[in-house]
């Protein structure tokens, strides 16, 4: 009945006048009562007030109130979520009306006034507005009990800190969760009572609590939790055969009443368990080569890309250009940040462009330099599919090398003042011509980087979690179709990170870029394909190889068993940030790496079979290496 009401197109439209009403009906109620008592509940004195004077003292009560309830914006408030705050604005704002009132009763000629009417009623009110909230709360949290009559899940909430305090009190408010909470796991607060729960124990604890408590779910909600921590506690809930779900971000807990109303817990994602979440940043350093600047991001609508534009707009560029050559991922990340202007989470003076540009016409990408002036570029247009790239080997030359070369040139000749270019893992010692174009790009950053105008940098990344066309994306498939799951080797292992991780690593690296040096993440360990999906099959509630089957395909061409992060004649020393290594520039000479590039140009134009580009690019890279390798 409740929901029908709030679903009326009528209370939708005039919903903050209708609690504006209540509460000034409120206040009349009780200047009446406090009134009342003044004359000790005397019936025969009511008669004999002018009915004049009372008209005109509670015309200037209400518009005393009126204005002190609109400063304080009572009526904006959700009343499904009273609380402390509510409550101390329900408390100033009487107050200030009450002094506005005993104000004008001192200074002024205004009969029918009596100060102490005036600070009872105050007290009054700011009683029944905020009982009148509360029993609206109960009321709603009868009418979602009777709703839910189906049997509930006893839940157990894994942390007992913010995010759990937070969470239970959604789950008490939300009418739309119809679970039981039992009480909390912590492994610091045992014992403790958090809203009313009890701690029940420590997370290694749990397999006692299960059976006592008849737990069947568990909700983590440890938002300083580190990714090894979340995998700890998710074996252990998995080992106990729970439902485990994930504490999403504070900001999407909220809904206005009359919407759907979203659950605050969300399914473990391969995200929450891999990775080391955020990068620890030095903001000002960012700051101070990004902010009030033109930015451009070529490749913006990928995945990387856009996680590049988003992080940026953090620092608040003056313009960010972001260029592609794919429309619809290009327009739909524009829509985005229009949106986040229009909902105040980005600030409005940024000015955000769109161009489709190809990287491959260096006409083109010159004069967008030449307009726009960017003062940092960053370079993350290619293409990145192994088996792809060798269906057609000549497609990764033009975009990936002549690409590349193209935008480096464009910056050096319009005085870009930063230049960083995305690499990969792949491009160490490739076997795929994927890989040897990356490599190519490399030297490329390496052979222009003295050149006395654009600081140059590359930073080289392993897989990237939940990238287009990555393996997660496509294992998530698989699971949802029901199997199998595909994997080329059983004992392949990749390294792996999350696309904020790359983002901010690319971010922090801009800032240390001087001559071409390439920059490296300290991965970790690198993560064995077969336990991602089996990992990811268990997450699904599924079990591998009973409910959904693993099955090798075969390497692909091109594919290694294992990818490596440095090259042999590379020297690594580390930077500022504990996870972020420079490998030091290498002599590699223009005049001979513009020799190689005649050579492919040339490969190019004589349309060469398949199996002749890949040597062609293996046997550019090696050479270099070689010669490389002889100087040091």
């Amino acid at each position: 009945m409740l929901d029908a009401f709030f679903a009326n197109p009528i209370y939708k439209k005039c919903r903050e006048g209708i609690l504006c009403t209540i509460d000034l009906s409120i206040v009349l109620v009780s200047f009446f009562l406090a009134y009342f008592s003044k004359v000790d509940f005397n019936l025969y004195r009511l008669g004999t007030i002018d009915a004049l004077s009372i008209a005109v003292v509670l015309i200037v009560v209400l518009i005393v109130y009126t204005l002190s309830f609109l400063i304080f914006r009572i009526h904006k408030s959700l009343w499904k979520y009273i609380g402390l705050v509510e409550a101390f604005r329900i408390g100033l704002s009487v107050f200030c009306a009450s002094l506005v009132l005993t104000l004008a009763v001192l200074f002024s000629s205004l009969n029918g006034f009596y100060i102490s009417v005036i600070f009872i009623a105050g007290l009054l009110t700011i009683l029944l507005m905020f009982n009148v909230r509360l029993v609206y709360r109960l009321l709603r949290k009868y009418t979602a009990k009777m709703s839910n009559e189906g049997p509930k899940e006893n839940v157990i909430i894994v942390g007992a800190g913010d995010g759990g305090y937070i969470l239970s009190k959604e789950i008490a408010q939300n009418e739309k969760m119809n679970v039981n909470v039992v009480g909390f796991a912590d492994d610091k607060r045992v014992n403790k009572v958090i809203n009313g729960q009890r701690v029940l124990g420590s997370t290694y604890d749990l397999p006692e609590l299960v059976t006592k408590y008849q737990i069947n779910t568990a909700y983590i909600a440890i938002p300083s939790a580190t990714k090894a921590e979340i995998r700890r506690i998710n074996d252990i809930c998995q080992s106990l055969k729970l439902k485990t779900k994930i504490m999403k971000e504070a900001d999407t807990l909220l809904e206005d009443e009359g919407t759907s109303v979203k659950h605050p817990i969300a399914d473990i994602s391969i995200e929450d368990l891999l990775g080391r979440g955020e990068i620890k940043l030095q903001q000002e350093e960012i700051g101070s080569y990004i902010g009030n600047r033109v930015i451009a991001v070529t490749g913006a609508g990928g995945s990387i890309g856009s996680e590049l534009c988003r992080q940026i707009v953090r620092f608040k560029p003056k313009q960010l250009v972001m260029i592609d050559i794919n429309e619809n991922s290009l327009y739909m990340l524009e829509q985005e940040f229009n949106r986040n202007k229009v909902h105040d989470v980005m600030s409005k003076e940024i000015e955000i462009l769109s161009l489709i540009v190809s990287i491959r016409d260096y006409a083109a990408m010159n004069q967008v330099f030449k307009q726009y002036q960017p003062e940092v570029v960053f370079h993350a247009a290619a293409h990145k599919h192994v088996p792809l790239m060798e269906t057609r080997p000549q497609e990764a030359i033009k975009n990936n090398v002549f690409g590349t070369n193209n935008v480096i040139q464009a910056c050096i000749k319009n005085k870009v003042s930063r230049f960083i270019m995305i690499s990969t893992d792949k491009a160490v010692n490739p076997t795929n011509v994927m890989g040897a174009t990356k490599r190519m790009t490399e030297m490329l950053l390496q052979a222009n980087g003295d050149n006395g105008v654009t600081k140059m940098a590359a930073v080289r990344f392993g897989n990237v979690l939940g990238s287009n066309g990555s393996v997660i994306p496509i294992f998530k498939q698989q699971i949802a179709e029901g199997g199998p799951v595909t994997i080329t080797d059983k004992n392949i292992v990749r390294y792996f990170m999350t696309i904020p991780e790359a983002a901010q690593l690319v971010l922090q690296a801009g800032y240390y870029a001087d001559k071409g040096e390439i920059f490296v993440l300290d991965m970790g360990e690198p993560v064995k394909i077969l336990d991602l999906a089996e990992k990811m099959i268990r997450l699904s509630g599924y079990k591998p190889y009973e409910d959904i089957d693993i099955i090798e395909i075969g390497l692909r061409p091109g594919e290694k068993m294992y990818e490596e992060l440095h090259l042999s004649g590379e020297t690594r020393t580390k930077t500022k940030n504990d996870l972020i290594f420079r490998n030091n520039v290498m002599g590699i000479e223009k005049a001979e790496l513009e020799k190689k590039l005649e050579r492919l140009s040339a490969a190019l134009k004589e349309e060469c079979a398949r199996a002749e580009y890949r040597s062609l690019m293996l046997e550019l890279i090696s050479s270099d290496k070689q010669s490389v390798a002889s100087t040091h």
